[in-house]
């Protein structure tokens, strides 16, 4: 089906842009035609902070080649060992690290770091930089330094934009623009993306924006049995993913200053989405609008480099039903729980329409980092750090069972971090180099009172009972966390080194985990940032988060890196790991007789979990002939995770699974074949009633023709229409009555797209 394009005034901008681009572009192809272009320096590399070992760099070649196969950022990490994701929303995906996901790890953009202002996280840092917008992505997975950051126990993963480009001492000042579109077959996607640039020796300004929209896309074939959305007249067709259409819109203008060493930086991000629709959840997002402000120093000096970072970011969030989802429901509880609309014109008192939800979340963070080269072979790294974190999460009422309050989810919710770090690199010699350090963080938490629609003792859910209950107890809890990281790498030869280490890392509960109260079964659902069709409360006695983590990578590889190997085991241990169980609302204790087959209701649980696995990777050259240059490339991910308290399986760890690509070069075209393939998830988390999933494979087809200014790429997604499910997707609750823990089917999980033919272009001036 189709949407319609919302915020008339963000596509007149669009529009407008894309007109102006037009003209600048003409303008540069008659200055092209007499003169050529400039040498460009990129200065701001040759002063950044030194960056700590251990990163796995995207290669800036595969970034490239899947721009027009995605709107989602956290897509481009597939090809990371170890890394997998979590279903979401088509902009959205949750970045899994050796199952470790979401709040788990310590996600930066542009340095900042960002938190998801939503009961089921559905704003998260990377949905707030377009892949087209990207300069530069890098994972720490396994044994992550202290310096990239704490209050996370899977890894970190930075996500910059292009770095300011200067004009070369003596020459011209550059004027540069780029300009891109893309289309997508299965879900009719398409998108624009822009930027244009004027820089001279010691000034740089520069404005990239990016939209993209799509339908829902369609499966493989049929997966459900039934076509109704609980819209009067609206149904979707059983192959069609219900809820998995996408509109939004991304702005950054950056301005840089630079002095010999010095480089000073400012950019201000916007972003306007008007919707983004959720398979695996019972809300949609219907607005989100994020502004932030990111200031940063870089410097370097004869003793050692300098940085200095100030942001704040404002995000404004609202959820309710799209256009998927049941809109209109009776108070009290009537006929229309079973698909009968609820008669608004003869019974407008008792309608609700809809669901309201609004969050409001800011963000201000401050960080200092100095890297001090003690003598050639020592550098020390220390650095402070400041986040201060603001949340409002109400939900105004809809009918006349929720009157005549608001619902008060999590009201003054605060969250402030500070923390120091000092780390010291030393190489002792050729074949040596370590990495000791320690971090120590404070993460102070604090909310106001809950509050029910309706506070009477006889109104549905508990409310009073359970908002009585929290508000009876202290809210404030403050959290010592003591991080340490111990990396050493051993450089045998030309041929073969080894990487290895301990890292102890420690983090506390976000707001959702800590202070969301209700146990009504209808609250409980909105609160789901894991997709399982679950509803979840919160816990005040939660504590911090402590996995203890070995990990080892052994590489080799030819002297020039022509072809290489990597096997890295790991083996983590978390104390207090926070899973759940499930809960008996009435008696408002853990349940005793648990439901199976079902969803349910799950309060948070300091529990342990244990997890390990084997990510192995490598690439080699196959033949060079007329045909072109062959190569090979592959990687296989193994995770097993069990919580040692239950015996229970962990949520979404990703099955065994392997990626292989031949890649073909020859002049300008760079083309690949790849087959995905995964096997079927057998266990899980009985707790959650996790879904199972068969094993699959699938064929990509990619291929790419530069020209000296533009690119063009094509392929085939999915290049035989397998029909497969997502092990990681969670469970479809696409449509329907979602509002209800029995108004969607339980037992299906989303299914992955069909085949998808698509074709990009971009041109740069």
């Amino acid at each position: 089906m189709s949407y319609p394009q919302s915020h008339p005034f963000s596509r007149a901008m669009t529009l407008a842009m894309s007109a102006l681009c037009l003209q600048c572009s003409q303008a540069l192809a008659q200055e092209a035609a007499t003169a050529s272009l400039p040498t460009v320096t990129v200065n701001a590399s040759k002063i950044d902070t030194a960056q700590p070992p251990g990163a796995t760099p995207v290669d800036p070649a595969v970034l490239a080649s899947r721009l027009a196969t995605t709107s989602d950022t956290a897509s481009l990490l597939t090809d990371v060992p170890g890394l997998s994701l979590y279903g979401a929303g088509g902009v959205s995906s949750l970045p899994a690290i050796n199952g470790l996901a979401d709040d788990r790890l310590r996600i930066k953009v542009d340095g900042m770091d960002l938190i998801a202002s939503c009961p089921n996280h559905m704003n998260p840092a990377l949905s707030y930089i377009d892949p087209t917008q990207l300069g530069a992505l890098t994972v720490y997975a396994g044994i992550a330094p202290v310096s990239s950051g704490g209050d996370s126990i899977g890894g970190t993963i930075n996500a910059e934009s292009r770095a300011p480009e200067f004009a070369a001492p003596g020459q011209k000042p550059i004027v540069k623009g780029e300009v891109g579109t893309f289309y997508r077959s299965n879900n009719k996607a398409s998108g624009v993306n822009l930027s244009a640039s004027y820089a001279t020796q010691a000034l740089s300004i520069s404005y990239s924006g990016a939209s993209s929209q799509a339908d829902n896309y369609s499966a493989a074939a049929d997966f459900k049995t039934y076509d109704a959305t609980g819209r009067p007249g609206h149904i979707l067709a059983r192959d069609e993913v219900g809820s998995s259409a996408f509109d939004t819109l991304n702005h950054t203008l950056a301005l840089a200053f630079k002095n010999d060493n010095h480089l000073f930086e400012a950019r201000l991000g916007i972003q306007d989405m008007p919707f983004q629709l959720y398979p695996n959840q019972r809300m949609d997002m219907l607005y989100n609008k994020q502004d932030s402000l990111n200031l940063s120093y870089l410097g370097q000096f004869d003793w050692g480099s300098l940085e200095v970072r100030a942001y704040q970011e404002n995000v404004d969030h609202f959820m309710d039903f799209g256009a998927d989802k049941k809109y209109w429901y009776s108070n009290p509880p009537g006929p229309s729980y079973s698909g009968v609309p609820c008669v608004v014109t003869a019974f407008p008192s008792a309608c609700a329409a809809g669901m309201p939800m609004y969050t409001e979340g800011k963000t201000t963070g401050v960080s200092v980092k100095a890297g001090v080269a003690l003598n050639p072979q020592d550098l020390l790294r220390v650095g402070a750090e400041l986040q201060q974190y603001r949340n409002n999460d109400w939900w105004p009422a809809s009918g006349a069972s929720m009157a005549p309050g608001t619902f008060w989810n999590i009201k003054d919710g605060e969250r402030d971090r500070t923390a120091l770090f000092a780390e010291l690199e030393s190489g002792k010699s050729a074949q040596w180099m370590t990495l000791i350090g320690a971090r120590l963080e404070q993460v102070r938490m604090d909310a106001g009172e809950a509050a029910g629609y309706n506070m009477a003792p006889a109104a549905m859910g508990n409310q009073a009972r359970d908002a009585n209950a929290f508000n009876a107890q202290s809210h404030a809890s403050t959290d010592t966390n003591l991080d340490l990281s111990a990396l050493a790498k051993y450089t045998a030869n030309a041929n073969y080194d080894v990487e290895f280490g301990f890292a102890h890392k420690v983090r506390s509960p976000n707001v959702y985990e800590r202070f969301t109260w209700s146990t009504w079964t209808m609250a409980a659902l909105m609160n789901n940032f894991v997709g399982d069709g679950n509803g979840y409360v919160g816990n005040l006695g939660l504590v911090p988060e402590k996995a203890n983590t070995l990990s080892a990578t052994f590489d080799w590889h030819a002297a020039d890196k022509a072809w290489g190997f990597k096997a890295t085991p790991f083996f983590t241990q978390v104390d207090d790991y926070i899973d759940a169980v499930q809960w008996n609302a009435t008696a408002n204790a853990a349940a005793t007789t648990l439901v199976t087959n079902a969803f349910s209701v799950l309060k948070y649980m300091n529990q342990s979990a244990r997890l390990y696995g084997v990510n192995l990777s490598g690439h080699l050259p196959l033949a060079k002939t007329s045909w072109g240059e062959f190569g090979f490339k592959g990687l296989l991910n193994y995770t097993h995770g069990k919580n040692r308290d239950t015996g229970d399986g962990l949520y979404n760890i990703m099955p065994r699974n392997a990626r292989l690509t031949v890649t073909q070069k020859t002049g300008a075209w760079d083309n690949s074949l790849e087959l995905v393939a995964v096997k079927a998830k057998t266990d899980g988390s009985t707790l959650r009633n996790e879904i199972k999933t068969p094993g699959y494979s699938l064929v990509n087809l990619r291929g790419s023709y530069s020209w000296q200014t533009v690119r063009l790429d094509f392929g085939v997604e999915n290049l035989f229409d397998k029909f497969y499910f997502l092990p990681t997707g969670g469970a479809y609750t696409g449509q329907g009555t979602t509002m209800s823990s029995t108004g969607t089917p339980y037992g299906t999980a989303v299914p992955g797209m069909g085949r998808s033919v698509y074709v990009g272009v971009n041109l740069k001036f």
